[in-house]
């Protein structure tokens, strides 16, 4: 096994710190997440999906410069205009963007110019905070910071994608996670139903798409007390699940065939053994660890194996509610999910990993955009894709709650994804 470089260390931030702190702090992390790395892991694309560590360096330094700091300070100049181009995302009331596809092909700015552009940023940021700003733009800016915080998680996924391409198995972190201890058989949580709420509720941060709140109503049902572990999903792979095509979704079975998938995402086969690559590298598949990076396909057919469903987005935000929070964050620096502990009737709702829901990333009823740029964060993405629930060990701690919906095309697996089971009561 391959090391890629220095030991990881995350700044900590003070539970009172103010919004220039809290900004300090969430660029401190980001750049520490790229200690562990050398400056060519940092410019490969492994795929169309992934971006480079690089280019998300610069792209949340851009949103600051283009949402902030050229809208709201006079004299600001920026660095360099072919930046606005480059390292747009998919703003397109902004203007042109550099093909997502193609972004490992920007060998220039190199990393340590992105760098500099970071700092350039900060100390512009850095002087408009401290003088202080107004509701509207600490709102920007408090966007500004969970997105930044999203690209972490981003950075984590894709440089994992990045590592398990290369033969010699490079670990981010050089350290053997312990082998988890074998929780105790499946057992189910009922939950009582009825008119419920759903959608963000008080005063704290949220996306625009988790909200309006509004009134659903849900059927008694049950919830897994845990995640599906590999161990389980091994015995769907052992039962011949990939091959049996009435457990799959149509799109489903063509997306098997087609991509000739045969298990998780990084599970590979070694003489006879399955084997899983994480950033600690490469090491046998641990029966008692939630299963991770599965699509909603592989997801949805192992529930339909299992006798169960998954739950729908209303069903886990209901059951989540008043639920406890901890669960293995990026903050742990373990960077992989835990094995269920069992001291709470339902585990590991937060953290770990993300679960597929059954449900249509959808507007809520009256849903509408932000105004300005912003609008174009979130709704324009709500056709074709699922919601998960409930953040991962790559999720900054603070950046999930009940109502945060996340969302993927049901085909991706390459972020930190897994299944809890659903049925009815």
């Amino acid at each position: 096994m391959v090391a890629c470089g220095m030991a990881l260390s995350l700044p900590e931030v003070p539970p009172t710190a103010g919004l220039l702190d809290r900004y300090r702090h969430v660029r401190a992390v980001s750049e520490a997440l790229c200690a562990p790395l050398s400056k060519e892991d940092m410019v490969v694309q492994s795929m169309p999906d992934v971006s480079p560590t690089k280019w998300h360096l610069a792209h949340v330094s851009w949103f600051f410069e283009t949402l902030v700091l050229r809208e709201h300070v006079a004299e600001y100049r920026p660095l360099d205009p072919a930046y606005e181009v480059l390292f747009n995302s998919y703003y397109n009331s902004i203007g042109e963007q550099f093909p997502r596809s193609r972004r490992g092909l920007l060998s220039r700015p190199g990393v340590d110019e992105v760098l500099e552009y970071r700092a350039r940023v900060d100390a512009h940021m850095h002087r408009l905070l401290e003088r202080g700003v107004d509701d509207a733009l600490a709102k920007v800016v408090e966007v500004g910071l969970h997105h930044e915080m999203q690209h972490q998680e981003l950075l984590l996924m894709d440089i994992l994608h990045v590592l398990a391409q290369n033969p010699l198995a490079p670990a981010y972190l050089d350290e053997q996670l312990p082998r988890g201890q074998s929780p105790a058989a499946l057992e189910f949580e009922g939950i009582a139903g009825g008119l419920v709420e759903i959608g963000h509720a008080g005063d704290g941060f949220c996306f625009d798409n988790e909200g309006p709140r509004h009134k659903v109503w849900l059927d008694d049902f049950a919830l897994g007390r845990r995640l599906v572990t590999n161990g389980e999903y091994l015995e769907f792979i052992v039962d011949g699940g990939y091959e049996r095509p009435l457990l799959w979704l149509s799109d489903g079975f063509a997306w098997v065939r087609q991509e000739h998938v045969a298990a998780p995402a990084y599970w590979r086969k070694q003489r006879g053994e399955w084997f899983e690559f994480g950033l600690h590298g490469l090491a046998p598949v641990d029966p008692a660890l939630p299963v991770c990076h599965l699509s909603y396909y592989e997801a949805d057919a192992f529930a339909t194996w299992a006798g169960a469903r998954l739950p729908t987005e209303a069903e886990w935000e209901h059951a989540s509610a008043g639920a406890n929070s901890r669960g293995t964050y990026m903050s742990s620096l373990r960077l992989h999910p835990r094995p269920a502990d069992l001291e709470d009737r339902l585990q590991q709702l937060f953290g770990d990993v993300w679960e597929w829901t059954q449900s249509a990333y959808a507007p809520y009823p009256g849903f509408a955009p932000a105004s300005g740029a912003l609008g174009e964060y979130n709704g324009k993405f709500m056709a074709n894709q699922l919601v998960l629930r409930g953040g991962a060990c790559v999720t900054p701690p603070g950046h999930v709650r009940g109502s945060y919906r996340n969302f993927y095309y049901p085909h991706q697996r390459w972020m930190f994804s897994g299944l809890r089971l659903a049925r009815g009561a």
